[in-house]
């Protein structure tokens, strides 16, 4: 997945001074923990702020704390960040009454490190994940509002039934960081360990809002879907379910269209993008095509690039600067399709395009290739190029995982076809 612009820590980009810093790489297991409760002083006036994290998870449960203040003689009064099976919570607990609970539904229990960050200022909360914003609530509860803390702690919460902690984290922790003042965008960027692309956030900012978004997937019989999936569900079908169905109520009114016409190519697309992309409104477009331009006359590798480059500017210019993302095809048994042997140089152009435009890349066909050899097995292929119900369920499950959608206990994610 192309998703990462820039990677590491541009110490000279931090102005800002913590007000608690941990930065000791530590592994929690589950039951281990770093109390920093001789600092709790420092952060319990803060009305507004930064929390910032980076952390790696190493097992995934319910709920796994990265940082949390509390006051440890009530059951109900605190302030924690953590990752719940998964997705990034911030929540905000006093005497009880719950003033803030947020969470993404984007996911971050790969194994890979990642920084999350908490803003909290004028009446408004933003999580940002890997430099880039992905989700804003209008809910502005800090410190402050959790009265007579006494504890703070990294990978546990403390209260009055868990003296001993709840709610522990397994994982790695580098750093932890609580800022008097809020981190501008840039600064949270240079603190991340990685920075994603600006258009990763603002797909990732579509998935976590409750504000309603068309998704619109385009591109050849492939993401149309068409007879080789036996009556099961195709790629983008599969998306709808997870989207707007397994992602939770406000998003089923998310629309999800597919103009996937059989036989496309690149040149179709550019001649009738009015009405199978603009018609639509659409906040994201994926473009999944190559397939049959490897195999159509006069369009070279040249015309093929020049025409993605013309769609994705066409994609972005539309009202409300959609976001395109580009979709690689899957490689296809060139022993029975010997004319597409070339596919692998449309999909290494598409690969540049995506490079030099910043533009999020779900790499179907390098996946494909690493996992299977040159040969596609025959087993997720229908007739040698197109993908089968199993084809299409690893195809929905890539752009799951590299969209951080992916939930292994999700129906979808989950599924297996006999």
């Amino acid at each position: 997945m192309s998703s990462v612009a820039t990677a590491g820590r541009a110490a000279a980009a931090q102005t800002a001074t913590p007000v608690v810093e941990f930065a000791t790489e530590t592994v929690y297991t589950g039951q281990t923990y770093t109390d920093l409760s001789g600092q709790t002083a420092a952060v319990a006036g803060l009305k507004a702020g930064t929390i910032l994290v980076t952390f790696r998870t190493t097992s995934r449960a319910q709920a796994m704390t990265l940082v949390s203040a509390s006051d440890k003689t009530q059951a109900a009064g605190n302030i924690t960040l953590s990752v719940s099976a998964g997705v990034l919570q911030f929540s905000v607990r006093d005497k009880g009454v719950l003033k803030q609970n947020h969470l993404t539904r984007t996911r971050y229990d790969d194994g890979e490190w990642h920084t999350a960050a908490i803003t909290v200022a004028d009446g408004a909360t933003t999580f940002y994940a890997d430099g880039q914003p992905v989700h804003t609530t209008a809910s502005g509860y800090f410190f402050s509002h959790v009265s007579g803390l006494t504890s703070l702690n990294i990978a546990r919460n403390v209260d009055s039934e868990h003296p001993g902690g709840e709610w522990f984290f397994t994982g790695g922790i580098r750093r932890v960081a609580v800022y008097g003042h809020t981190l501008t965008a840039q600064q949270i960027a240079s603190q991340s360990v990685r920075t994603d692309l600006a258009d990763f956030g603002r797909i990732a900012a579509a998935l976590n809002s409750d504000t309603p978004a068309t998704w619109l997937f385009t591109g050849d019989s492939i993401t149309h879907g068409a007879l080789w999936t036996d009556g099961w569900r195709s790629y983008v079908e599969h998306f709808q379910e997870r989207v707007r169905w397994e992602l939770g109520k406000p998003k089923n009114s998310d629309f999800v269209i597919d103009t996937g016409v059989s036989g496309s190519t690149t040149n179709d697309l550019t001649a009738k993008f009015d009405q199978r992309v603009s018609a639509f409104s659409p906040r994201v477009v994926s473009v999944m095509l190559g397939t049959n331009d490897v195999v159509t006359s006069g369009i070279g590798v040249a015309t093929y690039r020049a025409n993605l480059l013309k769609l994705i500017t066409s994609i972005r210019g539309l009202p409300g600067r959609a976001v395109p993302l580009l979709q690689t095809p899957n490689p296809v048994d060139t022993t029975v399709w010997p004319a597409r042997a070339a596919l692998a140089d449309y999909a290494q152009t598409m690969r540049d395009v995506a490079g030099e435009q910043n533009v999020v890349l779900v790499d179907h066909f390098a996946q494909w290739s690493a996992d299977y050899g040159d040969t596609p097995p025959a087993g997720l292929l229908g007739d040698g190029l197109h993908p089968d119900e199993q084809g299409h369920l690893v195809l929905a499950h890539k752009v799951f995982r590299d969209l951080r959608i992916f939930d292994p206990t999700s129906r979808v994610c989950s599924l297996t076809i006999p």
